[in-house]
């Protein structure tokens, strides 16, 4: 093993520490005040597209730019029909997904494709659900499910596939 190869695969081991500490905070942020910070939100984002560029595991660049595409588009989809649909019935109601959600839906396109990125959001949505029904609350923060679905769609990509 030569000292390229060490380089190499510690700064892919600094890079995934640090998307795991900008994922923390996310949780944290969300959690508590249901907002995703840009702060840490952009540089899981610029973490994601250098994995995907320079350490092509488990995925290249083509299929993280589709992934995010697909993740971005899906999400403002929802997210728009949803307003539309909720403004509709109660002009003063809270919209049902935030930007914030949709940028982090996007980013998690960036490390997971669009296969993994679905299993994330089934996983997420399931999780949401019975996270929702359990504690009879209305409004609950998406991302730490999201990025819970995440974690587990990656490790199923990387150690089943």
């Amino acid at each position: 093993m030569n000292y390229y190869t060490i380089i190499y695969y510690g700064f892919f081991g600094i890079l995934l520490a640090g998307a795991m500490w900008c994922m923390y905070q996310i949780c944290i942020a969300d959690w508590r005040r249901r907002i995703i910070p840009d702060a840490f939100l952009f540089p899981l984002l610029i973490a994601g597209l250098i994995t995907a560029t320079f350490f092509p595991w488990p995925h290249n660049i083509q299929a993280a730019v589709m992934g995010a595409a697909f993740g971005y588009g899906l999400a403002a989809l929802v997210g728009f029909v949803f307003d539309y649909v909720i403004r509709k019935k109660n002009p003063d109601a809270i919209a049902p997904i935030g930007m914030g959600d949709i940028k982090l839906i996007a980013t998690g396109g960036i490390w997971l494709a669009p296969n993994g990125l679905a299993w994330a959001l089934v996983i997420a949505c399931i999780l949401g659900v019975i996270w929702g029904r359990w504690k009879k609350e209305k409004y609950i923060p998406f991302a730490p499910f999201f990025i819970i679905g995440g974690i587990l769609s990656f490790l199923g990509i990387v150690f089943l596939l």
